[in-house]
Parts: C-alpha cells; sequence; structure tokens
C-alpha cells in the first residue's frame, strides 16, 4: 500500500462507550457509517481522540475489526498502536494487522522521552515487525519527545514508513522534511489543513471532522479543483468552531463527544476517567459554533 491509499481526508474516531462504560462496536460501525459517507475516505482508529490510553488491547482489535465490515472497503483503516513500549507497541501491531487494519498509526514513545536514537531504533523495529505501512505520528506536546527533522529524514528511508500525522506545530521543520523525502504528510492540526495541503501534504487527520466531516472535506476538494479563495473561505470557516473544540482547555474528545450527543448522532456520550464529559455552557458554545458553520457552508 502506497501512503496515498490512506486518502487525503481521514477523521480520527472516537470510540463510543456505552452507559456503562463498554466499547459500544455498534455505535463504532454507525459512526465509521456516517463519517464516510460524509466524506471521510481513510479512519484512525484508537489515537488521542480515540482514548487509546483507557481501552484494552482486546477492545482495540475489536473495534478494527468492527469498523473495517462497516467501511466495506469504502475506507482506509489506519490503528493506532503507540505506546511507550516497544514490545508492546509491536505487539499492538501485529494484532492490529490480524484485525485487518490497512495501516498503522504510531506516536513516539511517550514519559520516559527517549533520545533520538532510541526513538529511531523504536520505530524501525516497528516497521520491520509487520507488513502494514506505518503513520508517524510527531506529537511532542503530549509525548514529551519531537521525532527530530534529522531522525524523520532517516526513518523516511524504511520502506513501510510511508507517512506522517503532523501536530508538531513547527512548520519550517515540516517542510524541511517533505522537501528532502517522499512522507505524505498529515497535519492532525485541523487549523493547518489548508496550510499544509498547499505545500504539498498529502491530507488531514482531523478530530473536529468527527462533527462536520464535509466541511474539511469540501476544503480540499475545493483547492484541488483550482478553487484557492474557496478552498481558504472554507478553512476560515471552520475556525470558531475548532479553537472551541481543541483549544479551550478540554481535550477534543470531550468535546467532541459532547456535540456529537447534542446533535443526537452516534458517537456522543460517555468518555473514559479521568476525563470527564463536559458542561452544559462549553455544549452550548459548541452548538453555536456548529450551526454557524453549517449554515454559511
Amino acid at each position: 500500500m502506497s501512503s496515498m491509499n490512506f486518502g487525503r481526508a481521514l477523521c480520527a474516531m472516537v470510540t463510543p462507550f456505552t452507559d456503562d462504560g463498554a466499547v459500544d462496536l455498534d455505535a463504532a460501525q454507525k459512526v465509521a457509517d456516517r463519517l464516510i459517507g460524509e466524506g471521510c475516505e481513510g479512519l484512525v482508529l484508537s489515537g488521542t481522540t480515540g482514548e487509546s490510553p483507557t481501552t484494552t488491547d482486546a477492545e482495540k482489535a475489536d473495534l478494527v475489526r468492527a469498523v473495517r465490515a462497516a467501511a466495506d472497503g469504502r475506507a482506509s483503516i489506519v490503528a493506532g498502536i503507540g505506546t511507550s513500549d516497544t514490545r508492546h507497541t509491536i505487539a499492538l501491531a501485529a494484532q492490529a494487522q490480524q484485525a485487518g487494519a490497512d495501516g498503522l498509526l504510531a506516536v513516539t514513545p511517550y514519559y520516559s522521552r527517549p533520545p533520538q536514537d532510541a526513538v529511531e531504533a523504536h520505530f524501525r523495529d516497528l516497521a520491520d515487525a509487520t507488513d502494514l505501512p506505518v503513520m508517524l505520528y510527531d506529537i511532542p506536546g503530549r509525548t514529551g519527545t519531537r521525532i527530530e527533522p534529522a531522525t524523520m529524514i532517516r526513518l523516511a528511508e524504511h520502506p513501510r514508513i510511508v507517512a506522517v500525522k503532523d501536530c508538531a506545530y513547527d512548520l519550517l521543520g515540516t517542510q524541511k522534511v517533505m522537501a528532502a523525502t517522499d512522507l505524505a504528510y498529515y497535519t492532525g492540526c485541523d487549523e493547518y489543513v489548508l496550510a499544509l495541503y498547499a505545500l504539498g501534504g498529502a491530507g488531514y487527520v482531523s478530530t473536529v471532522a468527527n462533527c462536520v466531516p464535509a466541511a474539511f472535506r469540501a476544503i480540499v476538494d475545493a483547492y484541488d479543483a483550482g478553487h484557492t479563495k474557496e478552498a481558504a473561505r472554507l478553512q476560515r470557516l471552520t475556525v470558531p468552531l475548532t479553537e472551541l473544540m481543541m483549544n479551550a482547555g478540554l481535550p477534543g474528545t470531550v468535546t467532541v463527544k459532547a456535540l456529537l450527543a447534542d446533535l443526537g448522532l452516534p458517537g456522543g456520550g460517555p468518555v473514559r476517567a479521568p476525563l470527564r464529559p463536559a458542561d452544559r455552557s462549553t455544549v452550548d458554545g459548541l452548538r453555536a459554533a456548529y450551526d454557524a458553520l453549517v449554515s454559511a457552508s
């Protein structure tokens, strides 16, 4: 699988839970069907938005199987398998391949803050362990460790390391890697969808797209059609909702599930502790921004 088989428009999908805290696989299939129907070309499971730190290995595998069945070949399925333990990460990668994932999302080992040579060895060992293409997840604000541009350039030599989910907030470093490699760059920051795409990025892995998948798909479609001013207008329309959802003090998982619940859509509902649900005033603000975006699109 080449990197472009992941698609351009990817969603970092929420993991629905029942009221008693179990993973709700039926709801996950409904979420996947809606997202694909509204423009998503790929679904990223068990990432940050998918609450991977609080789901079990078995739940992660069940989620891949359920969503793959719902997608029925209409979208790529990328499984988040990154942990702070190389052995555990490799085991999750093998499990994801067996469950039917099309690719792997691998975050930098966190908390232990390994040096760059150890980061590189971790990703190489992972890429050697399965036949699946790997998307590196660079999010130092959460992991405490950057995949430095020089490290990324070396890792690009591996035939199965094909893509990057970029949450480093270093556009200069990103462009250096893009100029030196064939890595497919996906922004994981919703405010950068058009900016990175215009620089030659492959697309996006969006959290906010859980709620407005068509709005983000329209940005890349407009750009690909040569309507660059329209693409810029559409990007700017998403800013108020993105700011409330991603930069207002609550994790995106919390705000996404709160808005989905308010809209009566699959995927809304409980989060797992230590996360807590959003309060009413937060939900009201999210709903107002959502309504404004939908009416203006």
